[in-house]
């Protein structure tokens, strides 16, 4: 399927122009051959004229000169043949040039005047003959038809090669004509070029709406967009507000739960109950910053982000080594310097934040981030030298809607957000074991 506009609506017009050339062609052919049939008429019609200005009245008898004043009626092997016949379709004469023509004509003298028409000799030669009545002679009553005759195989040349000359011209034409066509549509669709332009700057943040310097055409669609662009940018902002409001209405019974299980761990005999309070606050806790981080970082339906990776790097790298300043962790780093990734920043930061996180806590001393850009998207990894992650826990990890925690609270939600911030991106995410000797995330996001 031809996916390009332009290209259709060329191979459209191609189609269009090509049936109108076919339809024009045999059109223009027949003006052409009535062309060229009037001026041969008017030639034979001029050669009977000359038949006339010699032809005599002697004794009631048609006496014709020996020689004719038209030197083509006079030779034997000119196309120009001359005839005339009587009242009764009488043979009456004949030029010299018909010496060797067989021709079985029989006028018709009725009264009409003259006729052009088409006939054949018994060879299968086709003939233009011009037939004029004549009833005076040089004011002497007369009554014969005077014919003059000329072969059609100069006449079908002609025509053939003018229909050959049409054929050449007409295609030219049809290529010039497509190459303005080709040309007027690129400068049409210049307008659409404009609108991709300013899509693209709105998928990267650089302009909030599209402008109005369209085409009337095009004003309702951009007008549309602007409007979606709005509506998603309320929602997205009311999203926010909702979610800090959820937040800090939950933070404060959340506290309170908080203080009684540490009241009731001061007593001795309520310290068990108060170790299970604490745990299932913790959780609590813990659900509620997974479901709002999950609610919150997701793709943008029109704006896409790109984001810096090794900017975003630094920033986590510089927290995480002041949180864990005491391992002194190495982070080798292998990815383009001027690498950006398809995200919002908000989401960047939290999917290698949790990863790094992790790799910081669980390794020895060495964490990789590398990441690449090819033709299927972008591969972003993360390794470390720690104990990894058995292989009987991998598939729970990965597989959407489980986490560890559900076993060992406190500890998984951050597994469990990664996750879904790319299902939110259509990214994938792979575990997988180092070459440093632990764990290996590895990260897929389409281009």
């Amino acid at each position: 399927m031809i996916r390009s506009l332009r290209v259709r609506l060329m191979f459209g017009a191609t189609a269009l122009a090509v049936v109108f050339i076919l339809a024009l062609l045999p059109v223009l052919k027949g003006v052409v051959r009535n062309a060229l049939e009037g001026v041969i008429e008017q030639r034979l019609a001029a050669d009977a004229a000359t038949l006339i200005s010699a032809a005599r009245i002697d004794g009631g008898q048609l006496a014709m000169p020996a020689r004719l004043p038209d030197e083509e009626f006079n030779l034997l092997d000119s196309k120009l043949l001359g005839y005339i016949f009587d009242r009764d379709g009488n043979l009456v004469w004949r030029s010299p040039s018909s010496g060797d023509e067989s021709l079985d004509y029989q006028p018709r003298y009725d009264g009409q005047g003259h006729e052009f028409s088409q006939v054949h000799d018994a060879r299968g030669n086709e003939f233009f003959v011009y037939d004029l009545e004549v009833d005076l002679l040089r004011g002497q009553a007369a009554a014969y038809s005077i014919v003059t005759m000329q072969p059609a195989s100069e006449y079908q040349a002609v025509l053939d090669g003018v229909g050959r000359q049409l054929w050449l011209w007409l295609g030219g034409a049809l290529l010039v004509l497509l190459g303005l066509l080709w040309l007027g549509l690129g400068w049409g669709f210049g307008t659409l070029r404009g609108l991709r332009h300013e899509l693209d700057e709105v998928e990267s943040g650089q302009r909030e709406r599209l402008s109005r310097e369209h085409p009337l055409e095009l004003l309702r669609l951009t007008d549309s967009l602007n409007h979606l662009l709005e509506g998603e940018r309320r929602q997205r902002e009311r999203y926010r507000d909702s979610l800090g409001d959820l937040a800090h209405s939950l933070k404060t019974p959340l506290a309170v739960l908080q203080g009684v299980g540490e009241t009731l761990a001061m007593n001795p005999g309520s310290r068990e109950q108060a170790q299970v309070l604490g745990n299932q606050v913790e959780r609590m806790s813990q659900q509620v910053s997974y479901q709002l981080q999950r609610a919150s970082l997701r793709k943008s339906g029109l704006v896409r982000h790109r984001e810096p990776f090794g900017a975003a790097l630094d920033t986590l790298c510089g927290a995480l080594d002041k949180v864990y300043r005491d391992k002194r962790v190495q982070v080798i780093r292998d990815f383009p310097a001027n690498l950006q990734v398809p995200m919002e920043r908000d989401a960047l930061l939290e999917l290698l934040g949790n990863l790094l996180e992790n790799a910081y806590r669980l390794c020895l001393g060495q964490v990789r981030v590398s990441a690449r850009q090819d033709a299927q998207g972008y591969e972003l990894v993360v390794e470390d030298d720690g104990p990894g992650v058995p292989a009987n826990q991998r598939e729970r990890i990965l597989k959407r809607g489980e986490r560890l925690d559900s076993q060992h609270p406190g500890q998984g939600i951050g597994t469990a957000v990664v996750v879904d911030i790319l299902d939110s991106y259509d990214g994938q995410l792979q575990l997988e074991d180092s070459a440093l000797g632990g764990a290996c995330f590895r990260m897929r996001l389409p281009g």
